[in-house]
């Protein structure tokens, strides 16, 4: 007995925009900006109860001088038929449909739409019972959110709504999938739930979810390896500082960690770097903590440090914030950095194009010493970037 299977459209509107039949694209990917993809956008979004043509209008041609918008509507839907036909689709020639003044997509086929099944496992989280159902259907509609809705086409301010109202979801839906896997003490899925969530939805703090997870699973090594990994991934990478919620609880999860009981030897080989020549190149983390050691030193009177802010500049002056030399420009002043200040200086990378360096046991006048001795390793030949200088003493 033959059987066959009905085929199925599959709409895929989170983290990008295409229209899939058997597995082959008939609509958006690469081609996501086109008119086509467009009208398909608003036709298929509104499919349950259609869309008028002035508004249809309104949203496909925005603000240009139409002579004949009806007609160059027209236009636009024949050849997206047309298109569709050629790519495949049943029945093309009918998948939109006009009933008084109100346009459809019409298609016989089923749809399984990303951002239908994520509102339908979403609500279903929230109306069952059981814990451990309520979690399952939350983090199955976390795996459905693989981005923001229709990217690149955020300008429209109905996508910029929807892109908001569903980025507001997702949020409330991972946190309380979160809250749930806590509950259960399952720390393997909340860190992996933390690691997809700062996937799809970068900037929102979700690495803290994973550092969460790490921690409590005892794995301490990976957790300060990842929080190494994720303060100089957002400083040396992107050129911006974690948030401060990001940091504190970062800090707070620092304090949860337990060590076996070793004796001191142990602790102290443990604790010892590895030698390396010139000066001391750490994570931020690390800078920030040993900063704050050398703070309550030069408050006693102890010590007298100087923090450092290096930025590579351009002939003129001006910081080098972008471009393809910036890269290798930052790589060499670091590399020329630790190789000038002494062993028992302290540097890390600050964004990209800059670092920063205490000084210490130093004076004002050394630290200008300093600053040549940098600039004379730096320079190559006759070339015309350099490094610009700003020194703060400790003692404020």
């Amino acid at each position: 007995m033959n059987s066959t299977t009905e085929p199925v459209l599959h709409l895929r509107m989170l983290g990008g925009f295409s229209v899939s039949l058997g597995g082959k694209t008939i609509a958006g990917g690469s081609k996501a900006t086109d008119q086509t993809a467009y009208l398909l956008m608003i036709l298929l979004h509104n499919r349950e109860h259609g869309i008028a043509r002035s508004r249809l209008e309104q949203l496909l041609f925005e603000d240009r001088d139409m002579s004949d918008a009806h007609h160059a509507l027209q236009s636009v839907i024949y050849n997206t038929k047309k298109k569709m036909d050629k790519a495949g689709l049943p029945q093309a020639a009918g998948c939109i449909v006009q009933n008084k003044g109100i346009f459809y997509w019409a298609s016989p086929l089923r749809i399984v739409d990303d951002t239908n099944e994520f509102l339908r496992l979403y609500s279903r989280g929230n109306s069952l019972e059981t814990l451990s159902d309520r979690c399952d259907a939350y983090l199955e509609a976390v795996h459905w959110y693989s981005g923001e809705f229709l990217p690149g086409h955020t300008a429209a301010i109905w996508v910029a709504q929807e892109a908001r109202r569903f980025k507001d979801l997702f949020k409330d839906c991972t946190e309380k999938a979160a809250a749930l896997l806590r509950q259960q003490q399952d720390y393997i899925r909340l860190e992996a739930l933390g690691r997809y969530a700062a996937g799809v939805d970068p900037f929102s703090d979700w690495e803290t979810l994973t550092m969460e997870g790490l921690v409590y699973q005892g794995r301490y090594e990976d957790a300060r390896t990842f929080y190494d990994q994720t303060v100089s991934y957002y400083i040396s990478e992107l050129g911006m500082r974690p948030s401060r919620t990001m940091m504190d609880k970062f800090g707070r999860l620092g304090d949860e960690m337990q060590h076996k009981h070793q004796v001191l030897d142990t602790i102290q080989d443990d604790l010892t770097a590895e030698a390396q020549p010139g000066g001391y190149l750490c994570t931020y983390p690390v800078f920030r903590g040993v900063y704050r050691v050398m703070e309550r030193l030069v408050e006693r009177g102890t010590a007298s440090v100087y923090l450092m802010l290096c930025t590579v500049v351009d002939g003129k002056g001006n910081p080098i914030e972008s471009g393809p030399s910036l890269e290798e420009l930052s790589e060499r002043m670091t590399e020329t950095i630790q190789k000038t200040i002494r062993h028992g200086d302290v540097m890390c990378r600050y964004g990209k194009g800059q670092v920063l360096v205490l000084l210490m046991n130093t004076t004002r006048e050394n630290c200008d010493i300093v600053q040549k001795r940098i600039n004379k390793a730096f320079q190559i030949g006759r070339q015309r970037t350099g490094i610009s200088y700003y020194v703060n003493s400790l003692f404020r």
